[in-house]
């Protein structure tokens, strides 16, 4: 039995990490297509890409994990069957579930780890990926000027460039206008030939023209004098740009460590019960002013009617202008306590979704793998062919409905335990119909059994 259990694990454990890898590639390739437009022409060194990549891709170990379960399960015991081992274990008076049972505690050990490293571990990859990509989307695009276009890049300056050469130094026709004066293009440099570099320690950008004019404005905007226009003729000129505003500048990661998706369950426990204490304690303050304010104006408009000064020809109009601005400033209360609630409230569901999301991810992994391992023997094919079809379309499902129900959680349409637990709960009957049909060794839909159901209906 125990070499039994040694062979099932070693199967199971080449796909395992096969289709792992597989998944985590994939989900990579769909988060580079999203940030694709944030990441291209920044200039973004080997090391700051990798670490991006890395962070990003620890993101997605709790999603490719469930789907990584079925496609390995049902690879693996779709093997065992297509070659009849399965049959000759079961000739041998061991069942399925006993198969099952090496795999069932190595699948539940990996669904407890799933949670662990989505507990402690995702929450840091979530800060660090969140807190480079915002730098990212941050810093201007990396210098690179084309032919007949102006770049705007450069801090105060357009250049335009009619050609440039092979080597990407030297460059013809070249037009520049300088804004640092903030005052119009008052300044404008033409030349016919030039070369642009980087200094040696990357600080600067530096172009060097050759035989061009440097055109000055002078008073542009000052209508009542006269506008001198200066022109300057030179065989060479220098020009140096500071590189500071194109180096990635990273923000304090502080600024981000009380977002829901940079904490742990027990930090994320504390912060819901943070947020419905400071939002019980504002509905009961505004219950407090509501009605001192309800008594004094009582107060107010019974001791008018007992002042014997007052004109009481006069006195009822000045009662019901006070009366309009009272409700008036109550609705207004009302209205922003009844906002305030709203927002609470929706950050608190934030809140419990993502505590959910790493248990129902986790428990996804054990039910994944109670459809994969029966549906495996059923099947009774190996490979990439019918395994990969079959798992894509349950975790495309399992991936629909919890999309949707975490989309009814945020509106507030149906509770945060239903939404984020519903795909696990339609799934899980699945399974145990799959394992039970794998067990008695009886097809998914017989058409017999079928077709006498419907001989006895009529």
């Amino acid at each position: 039995m125990k070499k039994l259990n040694l062979f099932i694990i070693k199967s199971f454990i080449g796909p395992f990490i096969f289709t792992f890898l597989i998944a985590i590639f994939l989900l990579l390739m769909q988060f580079l297509w999203k940030y694709i437009d944030d990441l291209v022409g920044k200039g973004l060194d080997f090391l700051t890409i990798s670490r991006l990549l890395f962070y990003a891709a620890a993101r997605f170990v709790p999603m490719a994990l469930p789907i990584s379960v079925l496609l390995s399960s049902i690879m693996t015991f779709g093997n065992i069957a297509e070659k009849n081992e399965l049959m000759a274990i079961k000739s041998a008076g061991i069942s399925l579930n006993k198969c099952m049972r090496p795999l069932f505690l190595f699948i539940f050990i990996t669904s407890a780890s799933s949670f662990l490293f989505s507990n402690y571990f995702m929450p840091y990859a979530n800060l660090k990926a969140g807190s480079l990509l915002y730098d990212i989307r941050k810093q201007k695009p990396a210098l690179n000027i084309k032919e007949g276009m102006f770049y705007n890049e450069l801090s105060g300056y357009s250049i335009k460039i009619d050609k440039k050469l092979e080597n990407g130094v030297d460059l013809e026709g070249v037009m520049i206008y300088d804004h640092t004066s903030q005052e119009g293009n008052d300044k404008v440099i033409i030349a016919e030939k030039g070369q642009m570099y980087l200094s040696e320690n990357e600080n600067y950008f530096i172009i060097s023209l050759e035989n061009g004019y440097s055109y000055y404005e002078m008073n542009i905007y000052k209508k009542d004098e006269k506008r001198p226009l200066q022109r300057t003729q030179f065989k060479q000129d220098v020009l140096r740009f500071d590189m500071s505003d194109f180096g990635m500048k990273r923000t304090s990661e502080e600024l981000y460590r009380n977002h829901y998706a940079m904490m742990n369950n027990a930090q994320l426990t504390v912060a819901i019960d943070s947020i419905y204490s400071k939002s019980n304690a504002k509905l009961n303050l505004f219950k407090s002013n509501i009605s001192d304010k309800i008594e004094v104006d009582f107060q107010k408009l019974e001791s008018n009617f007992k002042r014997k000064d007052i004109n009481m020809a006069y006195y009822p109009s000045k009662v019901y202008a006070n009366a309009i601005s009272s409700v008036k400033y109550l609705k207004s209360m009302l209205n922003n306590t009844i906002s305030d609630q709203n927002y609470s409230q929706k950050i608190a569901i934030k809140h419990q979704v993502e505590w959910h999301r790493k248990w129902s991810l986790a428990a996804a992994c054990i039910i994944f793998f109670l459809i994969g391992a029966p549906l495996g023997a059923i099947i009774r094919k190996g490979g990439f062919g019918m395994p990969v079809i079959v798992s894509v379309g349950f975790f495309i499902t399992y991936h629909i409905v919890s999309v949707t129900a975490e989309k009814m959680v945020k509106e507030s349409e149906i509770s945060v335990s239903e939404g984020m637990w519903i795909a696990n709960l339609i799934l899980l009957p699945v399974g145990l119909f799959f394992s039970h049909k794998a067990n008695t060794d009886s097809q998914l839909l017989s058409l017999p059994s079928i077709k006498q159901l419907f001989v006895k209906n009529n």
